[in-house]
């Protein structure tokens, strides 16, 4: 029963938790081990004794790392009781749903539940898709309804997102928030639509890799690892999709697409076909990948697992590096080449601007020197193989020319023309932008078989990722060429084709933009959303302090091509966006963006 707490709120002593797959082994755990008497209910007896089994084995690790004592252990397994009949719920104070997501499934579940518990037991769906109101509405007790959204795995993730309907009491919503913040989560109170935050954001992303995959963009590999690697994220987007369910996926992609109509919430065709082909994920041993069994974590080779070693074709030999530019990109991507060995030639505007970059590049050595990541030695070894220049007619002789400039395409085009002129037969000319068409720039020369992207990620000695951008005319060796010469400067390329956002932008753009648009219909707040991302989904930042980071005005221009490129409606750049940029507000590089920032 309800017992009083010293703040006033019911406590939730004795909780029901139907259904014991993943998630509901996992809250089982959170609950028993904060000293909860948990009543595990599920129809089938084999997962009541697999979810035991599982709080055996986890609790028997905590011993082994002293993070608690035999007897709190022996405590803990004696809070949980397992039953394969709803009844057992009877004397529960809170009940949570975490069956698969099914309205149908879903409301039996509530329908008996209505029968058999307390007038005053709160009834939670842990739903990441489904209408809270609508399980509410058909519950006898509509105002005690709510949904309690934790994340896989529930033991480590620290976000529960709390949802309220419209017929949700206050009372049930303090009650569980206090509650969550007893197991030790950080609780997000969020309205009743479909995804809620955290999965609203994420599904969408997923749902675009998914897409960009079945179009054959990018491999899985790529996509995975720029992902991962360009953005800090835990998971690539293909292999998450393979640990939540491809088919749970597709379900809470439907429910969102009903309730938004945006096309970018639509399922791609290949979530439906892997569903419908029993190729669910990890569960099934086969999904975007091939696991070693159903359930294991271990990916396997399998037919699409690219072949490791060299291409089939050779590559040109790379000696000397010429890097145009004098910003922070085209510093750092010069220095990058100059620690791998590369003598490099680093060209301005003007003879001081290129001093000063290298000069930006001595303080950057320096740093790493007195972090102890490199020696004296080499730092000075480093800066000697840099040499400054005014002018682009000292890229004569480089073998690879690099373009680091503003990313305004005619600027990058003129620059194009002119290394046209300047670099050597055979010479390989590559551009770093992140959005604009590369073809662009290789049709500014007569040599565009030699021209191709390489989209280094800011800070570029930290950030291993390069994107290779070919364009359809782009020669096979001069591709190759590129592949080595990452390799030789120990970064990690993907292959992508020349359109608009290859694939890190195209995939982390539009994210942050519908973080903007929750915002802008005040769904959430910007503290709510940022905390939901980094908690819920591991991102290192939340959207909004990303976009402060990148720059709003860098951040618009982004999406704007995006749109132009797709002409989906639902890339169209956020009327907010649009609103700080006018006025200003691009960032920590204004002090204002999103959020305010004390100016330096």
């Amino acid at each position: 029963m309800d017992l009083p707490s010293t703040s006033g709120q019911p406590t939730l002593q004795t909780v029901a938790v139907v259904g014991l797959g993943t998630m509901g082994t996992g809250i089982t755990e959170v609950l028993t081990r904060a000293g909860h008497e948990v009543i595990g209910i599920d129809v089938s007896e084999a997962a009541g004794r697999a979810c035991v089994a599982a709080l055996e084995s986890a609790t028997a690790r905590a011993v082994a790392k002293e993070r608690i004592t035999e007897a709190e252990r022996r405590g803990v397994l004696s809070r949980l009781r397992t039953f394969t009949d709803l009844q057992a719920a009877v004397h529960a104070d809170l009940v949570i749903e975490v069956v698969p997501e099914n309205y149908e499934l879903k409301q039996q579940v509530f329908r008996e539940l209505d029968a058999i518990v307390r007038p005053d037991t709160i009834l939670a769906t842990g739903t990441n898709a489904l209408s809270v109101t609508r399980l509410a509405a058909e519950s006898q007790r509509p105002e005690r309804v709510i949904g309690l959204h934790f994340f896989n795995p529930a033991p480590a993730m620290k976000l529960v997102e709390v949802v309220s309907s419209v017929l949700t009491a206050p009372p049930a919503v303090e009650a569980v928030t206090a509650l969550a913040r007893s197991l030790g989560k950080e609780p997000v109170a969020v309205g009743d639509r479909p995804g809620f935050v955290a999965d609203g954001l994420l599904f969408g992303y997923l749902n675009q890799a998914a897409a960009m995959y079945e179009s054959k963009y990018a491999s899985r590999e790529d996509i995975d690892a720029a992902m991962k690697l360009g953005c800090g994220l835990p998971m690539g987007p293909l292999a998450l999709l393979d640990l939540i369910g491809v088919d749970t996926a597709r379900t809470v992609l439907e429910a969102m697409y009903a309730a938004s109509g945006d096309r970018l919430h639509a399922p791609a065709p290949i979530l439906g076909h892997l569903t419908e082909a029993g190729l669910t994920g990890r569960k099934a041993g086969r999904g975007f990948y091939t696991y070693e069994a159903p359930g294991s974590p271990a990916v396997v080779r399998d037919a699409l697992t690219p072949l490791e070693g060299s291409g089939p074709v050779a590559g040109r030999p790379v000696r000397s590096v010429g890097v145009a530019g004098s910003g922070t990109m085209a510093s750092g991507i010069a220095q990058v080449f100059a620690q791998a060995g590369f003598e490099v030639v680093l060209a301005a505007r003007s003879d001081e601007k290129a001093a000063a970059a290298k000069a930006a590049i001595g303080k950057s050595l320096a740093r790493a020197v007195a972090k102890g990541r490199l020696s004296e030695e080499a730092a000075g070894q480093t800066l000697d193989r840099i040499t400054p220049a005014g002018s682009l007619d000292a890229f004569a002789e480089v073998d690879l020319a690099v373009e680091a400039v503003a990313e305004d395409l005619a600027v990058k085009q003129e620059l194009f023309a002119a290394l046209d002129k300047i670099c050597k037969p055979g010479a390989v000319l590559a551009t770093t932008t992140s959005s604009l068409p590369v073809i662009a720039c290789a049709r500014a020369t007569s040599r565009p078989q030699d021209v191709i992207g390489m989209h280094f990620f800011n800070p570029a000695p930290a950030m291993k990722l390069v994107e290779v951008v070919r364009t359809v005319l782009t020669s096979d060796d001069v591709h190759a060429t590129v592949r080595e010469v990452c390799a030789a400067v120990r970064k990690h390329a993907v292959d992508c084709g020349d359109r608009a956002g290859f694939i890190v932008n195209a995939l982390l753009f539009p994210y942050l933009n519908n973080a903007i648009k929750m915002v802008e219909t005040h769904y959430a707040s910007l503290d709510d959303i940022d905390a939901a991302m980094k908690l819920g989904g591991g991102y290192p930042m939340g959207p909004f302090e990303l976009l402060d980071v990148v720059g709003l005005d860098v951040s618009l221009a982004i999406e704007k091509v995006l749109h132009k490129e797709f002409r989906d409606p639902g890339l169209a750049p956020s009327p907010l966006l649009e609103h700080l940029v006018a006025a200003g507000c691009l960032g920590r590089k204004t002090g204002r963006g999103f959020r305010e920032y004390a100016r330096r």
